[in-house]
């Protein structure tokens, strides 16, 4: 349904487009970050787990959080003000003070593995949560005479994050599509992996973005993919010129495994 969204003009497109799009990168940030802890607390590496539990906390507090707080106030009254977002709205609602409460557990549990744990259901609440944000709520609002999802937007930075660069041509369906980039699986250095076979190809690309945005110098992300990714390499290094070293794990016919490594010092 999601593919499916029916916009009046040019702008309302752009906007529903980039809120699937911003919403693709905050879930491959949180994903990196989840597993990052998951498996420092897994091996019992207590220090590494520590500092990724800060990182996972820091970041939904500065990203995750606002980004609910933006939809309260941009999205959600327009919507439940129809008949068919009413009930809609409540349960999203609801489902905020879940993630925020798992949040919560995340930064107060004394064993590290409990909190790896609470991070897991985190993040699978709240993708669960994006879904119905993506193929319920911006299609319902496109579809309202009466609103315009775009002013709705307006100013929400919180909401569509750094849009022109989120839906630059490069980044959508063109890379893909057909013969789109899906990234995962791999074990290299023990970095944390992602898997994004299952996403759809629209956000597909936005999603490794988004996870490879938190990638701090000299750590690294482990990706699979089901053809080689050629036109997903091509676009990390327009967007980070030189900043990730690529290394091949296993090259097909089925399953392509690589290695990216930031190399390059933030300013």
């Amino acid at each position: 349904m999601s593919e499916l969204v029916i916009a009046s003009n040019e702008a309302e497109a752009h906007a529903a487009e980039a809120v699937r799009q911003h919403h693709a990168g905050l879930a491959g940030a949180l994903t990196l970050r989840t597993e990052a802890l998951f498996a420092a607390a897994s091996g019992r590496d207590l220090a590494a787990a520590e500092r990724a539990r800060r990182d996972l906390v820091d970041w939904c507090e500065r990203e995750l959080v606002p980004h609910a707080l933006a939809e309260e106030q941009a999205l959600y009254p327009a919507a439940q003000a129809t008949i068919e977002g009413r009930l809609l709205v409540e349960a999203m609602l609801g489902e905020h003070g879940v993630i925020t409460g798992l949040l919560r557990e995340v930064a107060d549990s004394a064993d590290l593995l409990r909190a790896a744990g609470s991070a897991v259901a985190l993040r699978a609440v709240f993708d669960s949560h994006l879904t119905k944000e993506n193929d319920l709520v911006v299609p319902l609002l496109a579809a309202t005479p009466g609103v315009s999802l775009h002013d709705l937007l307006g100013g929400m930075h919180e909401l569509l994050g750094d849009t022109d660069d989120t839906n630059a041509p490069d980044h959508g369906d063109e890379g893909c599509g057909g013969h789109s980039c899906s990234c995962g699986e791999v074990d290299s250095p023990g970095y944390p992996e992602l898997d994004v076979r299952p996403i759809p190809h629209v956000i597909r690309h936005a999603t490794i973005f988004g996870a490879l945005e938190s990638v701090q110098p000299g750590a690294g992300l482990e990706l699979v993919a089901p053809h080689d990714p050629l036109p997903l390499l091509g676009q990390v290094n327009q967007r980070w010129p030189g900043a990730f070293a690529v290394a091949y794990t296993e090259r097909g016919p089925e399953v392509w495994r690589l290695t990216l490594e930031r190399t390059d010092a933030r300013d």
